[in-house]
């Protein structure tokens, strides 16, 4: 394999005892036997699948390609086995973009929601159970992705801290070398339109050793926090502030906020907190204490009673990312001309509405997709003033997306997960 300008690390990550019966019919018998050899295990070297119908398209053909890089490449809907570490171009700058080196990637719920096809009317269940059920499945949702069909062949990767490396012709070289957050969420139409695209879900993203940009969509940051702690918040925290934000939180009001020990969860425990508003929240009963460090008062267990827990009729906000059977206790505990403000749904997307609930008590529900203008600009002061800590639970290499993203899904961390891209060699 030829290294190309950035170099690249060759590794591995599919192996056969990782997948089921029906996705190793997936790959061919030489791939098979290659990637079985104990010496390709301990060289650490890749084959990638090929001679099947869902092999990687020509977009991430190598052959007479100057400039290579390692990355996570998704190739379709489906299990572990659909997530490919293997060699692709450098991407080619057009015009208004930048490219930037990858320093650290997030892992979040909706890039396996997004693999899963979760997003799929056809699907009922919480992404954790569809995970289960999926693996090794051959599966094709046209309507899995967020709002168009999701682009496969595509690398995933919706939380990029990078350093910018190179600029489009007639660009300022002066940002080259400055360390930045990407804006996931992209607002084509501008502000005064809910329109939006998002990075790894609608184009390329940061599980890669590059990924190009717009420039518009990079905020440089200066703070002492490390590359991977910088990596836990765009998608996380953008999420959270984006909720505040709509919901008008402000001091003296009582919030609750459910999934409090997930990435937004936690994100959004710390934004309420800083607005002055008193927080009160649901998690799990083992990060029950983390939950309480990171700013909220009266933490309720999962499971409990959420109206006895908390009483009817008082909380002013309710940020909800869960959903599921409890979603009618959460809109008990609003106060009459309550909010309900979420952006996701990750214990189900079925929920049962008793409607007299909601007009009776003259009740706002918020739905949270597009960012809005303000959000990103401000977590970036938050964090240069020290108004905010990260929430860093565990890094792991790029090539070990599969172990990251298994251990995600069991729900024992507290924080973020992120992927540190292999170094680049001059």
């Amino acid at each position: 394999m030829n290294p190309g300008a950035f170099g690249h690390e060759e590794s591995f990550i599919a192996r056969p005892e990782n997948f089921s019966s029906t996705a190793l019919k997936r790959f061919t018998p030489e791939w098979l036997a290659y990637n079985s050899h104990p010496l390709a295990i301990r060289n650490e070297k890749i084959m990638v699948p090929t001679g099947d119908a869902d092999s990687v398209s020509d977009r991430f053909d190598i052959r007479d390609c100057d400039r290579t890089m390692m990355a996570v490449v998704t190739t379709g809907n489906g299990g572990y086995d659909r997530l490919v570490y293997r060699q692709v171009p450098v991407p080619t700058l057009q015009r208004g973009e930048v490219l930037l080196q990858v320093l650290a990637a997030g892992v979040n719920n909706t890039e396996i929601n997004t693999r899963l096809g979760w997003y799929s009317s056809s699907v009922t269940t919480a992404t954790e159970d569809a995970a289960a059920i999926e693996e090794g499945e051959d599966i094709v949702r046209p309507d899995g992705g967020w709002s168009e069909a999701t682009p496969f062949p595509f690398i995933q990767g919706t939380d990029c801290c990078g350093r910018v490396v190179a600029v489009a012709d007639g660009f300022d070289e002066g940002i080259i070398g400055t360390r930045v957050l990407v804006r996931a969420c992209m607002r084509t139409e501008g502000f005064g339109s809910l329109e939006n695209i998002w990075m790894a879900s609608d184009f390329d993203g940061a599980f890669a050793q590059f990924v190009k940009v717009p420039a518009t969509e990079v905020f440089a940051v200066n703070c002492d926090w490390s590359d991977a702690e910088l990596g836990t918040i765009p998608c996380a925290y953008g999420t959270a502030e984006n909720m505040v934000h709509r919901a008008g939180v402000r001091e003296g009001d009582h919030v609750l906020i459910t999934g409090a020990s997930g990435g937004v969860g936690s994100a959004a425990v710390q934004l309420v907190k800083r607005r002055g508003a008193t927080v009160s929240a649901i998690s799990g009963k083992t990060k029950a204490e983390q939950v309480r460090s990171t700013g909220a008062g009266h933490v309720l267990h999962r499971g409990d009673n959420i109206v006895a827990g908390f009483g009817e009729k008082s909380v002013d906000v309710v940020i909800d990312n869960v959903a599921g059977p409890a979603f009618g206790d959460v809109l008990k505990v609003l106060k009459r001309g309550g909010k309900y403000v979420s952006s996701g749904a990750i214990g189900g997307p079925i929920v049962a509405l008793d409607m007299r609930t909601f007009y009776l008590k003259d009740l706002t529900l918020i739905g949270c997709t597009a960012w809005d203008e303000p959000v990103f600009p401000n977590l970036i002061s938050y964090i240069e003033r020290g108004e905010l800590r990260p929430l860093l639970a565990k890094t792991f290499p790029l090539k070990d997306i599969v172990f990251a993203q298994r251990e995600f899904l069991e729900k024992k961390h507290f924080g973020k997960f992120v992927l540190i891209p292999p170094p680049v060699r001059d």
